[in-house]
């Protein structure tokens, strides 16, 4: 376990104080400086078993985080030579090709339309541990940091850019995920589209992404939770383990439930921001986004009837894990209360 490692508290405070100093900078070299703190302390934390798919997975997502890194501080110097200031809220920015610079590397450390290429391949080869910090807490920083950049409103572009990045986004999670049978890359797919829904929604409101972020990060947490505890590679896996009952149901339904399948609570942040995105000019863009969602509620329904029609009962070790784990009783109260934290996240709704 992660929990007997050597200097594995050290590592993990060093990222939350990278990513600490990245939020609280009001200017980009104290954020760039707060990246990159955050990188050498997640580094040490993809290769704790020492396996080669993981350290192949390192080094993909230190020269992917490099080249980003390196995207923002030249966009950085650019815009400083211009104003002579780090300062973020700098109006004297406008114009400046720096901020497309950028852009480009909050997008490619992030994994977004059209730099989404190396977010799979690396999260095939972590540990559970590892993509659970990947897709949650490793997109706080680059996230907030590209919605101050949408908030300098410099140029009237940037909306629409940001509009195809998100619908690209969303297609790519959906299409991505349809040929896929190991389960670390097909929610590293998933991740990918939920980002797109997550950038379009600091279109409208930053109030709507930080619901929108905080809901897929509980759902994230118990679900990566569920597949640590059962040591799951691939679907075939998830198929063999799907008779527990136990096991059966907190799959099956936070699997639904990130995918946005009415009346989950994943379903409610989506239908947030369609109803916000009705009242603005991109009705057509969320229809789209609604098509690759619709994609991956495809794959995620192909393994909910793979579940059904497997009929091994033969696997007992996890049964007896299962039974001795305090956490899954945590997972299934969490569970029962998803249906009622929906209907008052609707109600919510209607006083935007």
């Amino acid at each position: 376990m992660f929990s007997s490692l050597p200097f594995n508290f050290m590592f993990l405070i060093t990222m939350l104080i990278g990513t600490m100093i990245s939020l609280s900078s009001t200017h980009w070299l104290g954020m760039w400086i707060g990246l990159e703190v955050n990188l050498i302390g997640f580094l040490p934390m993809i290769v704790y078993m020492k396996k080669t798919a993981e350290g192949e997975s390192a080094v993909k997502y230190f020269i992917t985080q490099a080249i980003g890194s390196a995207f923002i501080i030249l966009g950085s110097l650019l815009t400083f030579t211009l104003s002579f200031s780090w300062d973020l809220y700098n109006i004297q920015m406008d114009w400046s090709i720096g901020i497309w610079i950028l852009l480009g590397g909050l997008l490619l450390k992030l994994g977004l339309f059209p730099f989404h290429y190396w977010l799979p391949s690396v999260m095939a080869g972590m540990s559970w541990f590892s993509c659970l910090i990947l897709a949650t807490w490793q997109k706080l920083a680059p996230l907030f940091l590209l919605v101050c950049l949408l908030e300098l409103n410099l140029f009237q572009s940037i909306p629409v850019i940001l509009c195809l990045i998100a619908v690209g986004s969303s297609l790519v999670g959906g299409i991505g995920g349809l040929n896929q049978t190991q389960l670390r890359a097909l929610l590293a797919y998933s991740s990918i589209g939920h980002l797109g829904w997550m950038v379009f929604s600091a279109m409208m409101s930053e109030w709507a992404m930080k619901i929108y972020l905080m809901i897929y990060i509980m759902i994230s947490l118990c679900l990566f939770t569920v597949l640590w505890l059962s040591n799951v590679n691939s679907m075939k896996g998830v198929i063999s383990v799907g008779n527990l009952y136990s096991y059966y149901v907190l799959v099956i339904i936070l699997l639904l439930s990130l995918a946005g399948l009415p009346p989950l609570i994943g379903f409610m942040s989506k239908m947030m921001v369609i109803l916000m995105a009705m009242v603005n000019p991109w009705v057509y863009a969320i229809f789209i986004m609604i098509i690759g969602s619709l994609m991956s509620l495809f794959y995620y329904l192909g393994l909910l009837f793979s579940m059904f029609l497997s009929s091994n009962k033969d696997n007992k070790s996890e049964l007896e894990m299962f039974k001795k784990s305090s956490v899954m009783s945590i997972l299934i109260i969490m569970l029962n209360f998803l249906g009622g934290a929906g209907l008052l996240m609707m109600n919510l709704i209607y006083y935007i």
